[in-house]
């Protein structure tokens, strides 16, 4: 079995200052997605400018935050904003719901489309491979806080945590206990597929002219899949718990629109066939 690291979630203090490393994995992202996004500018006949792509990256990076942020605390942590209005400001605590980003993705998209007279999935389509790799660096920043575990597993890459660090974890154990009964490493999971495996994807699936909306088609709909299959490991918020069935949760609910929709824009793209 795995054994989880001591990681401190603090990166850095400097007196009162704390840089925590959830935050920085959401600047990693950031950068990764800038750096891309102006390669592939500077490649010929793109479209783009790396102007264009300096202001695509500053839009997007207002609508994750404000999105990510509004949308985890109206989709899991209701509760805590109820209690005062003033818990939507602290994002290092973590909170961020990658559906919320989305959505405020999206009015980004369309704002910028708007100001720069572009089509929207003329910029979806471009913005879509660059996202993952922020994706993932945000679900190792879940990891290090130590925070969206999955079930109990007997498999061998099952990771036990430290009781001390994690007592709920240990909470049906005897006292004294050392170590948690092994789980499932569920951000890991969906680093590598909703991150790693989605990137590669959509990077090789983009690197020629496709439809327009096909890539943005393939982006939701891969993710949608990703994040529902890791959902049946992934221990659901405990202030919501399963929705229906003993199984279904908020983050399967909110995945099965964009599969949907991935699959309707694919369909869609490659009956018009025009390129993007």
């Amino acid at each position: 079995m795995l054994t989880y690291p001591d990681i401190d979630p603090v990166a850095l203090g400097l007196g009162p200052l704390r840089i925590h490393w959830y935050g920085l994995m959401y600047l990693v992202g950031f950068a990764a997605a800038w750096m891309l996004g102006r390669w592939r500018a500077g490649q010929p006949q793109s479209g783009w400018t790396t102007e264009m792509v300096d202001d695509l990256i500053f839009y997007g990076v207002i609508g994750t935050i404000l999105g990510g942020r509004l949308g985890y605390m109206l989709f899991y942590g209701f509760d805590q904003l109820a209690a005062n209005p003033l818990n939507i400001l602290k994002v290092w605590e973590g909170g961020m719901a990658f559906h919320g980003g989305l959505i405020g993705v999206l009015i980004a998209i369309y704002l910028f489309a708007r100001r720069h007279r572009m089509r929207f999935f003329q910029v979806g389509d471009f913005l879509a491979p660059l996202v993952p790799l922020g994706l993932f660096a945000g679900r190792i920043g879940n990891f290090i806080n130590g925070e969206l575990w999955g079930h109990r597993t007997d498999l061998p890459w099952g990771m036990r945590l430290p009781c001390l660090e994690f007592p709920a974890q240990c909470a049906d154990l005897p006292q004294g206990t050392v170590w948690s009964i092994p789980v499932h490493a569920s951000q890991l999971y969906q680093a590598a597929l909703e991150g790693l495996a989605l990137f590669i994807v959509l990077w090789i699936f983009s690197s020629k002219p496709r439809p327009m909306m096909a890539v943005s088609g393939v982006f939701l709909l891969g993710y949608g899949l990703s994040r529902f299959a890791v959902e049946f490991v992934r221990v659901p918020d405990a202030q919501i718990g399963y929705l229906a069935f003993g199984w279904l949760t908020m983050g399967q609910l909110l995945s099965m629109p964009m599969i949907l929709f991935g699959a309707l824009l694919l369909a869609l793209a490659y009956r018009r066939r025009p390129s993007s």
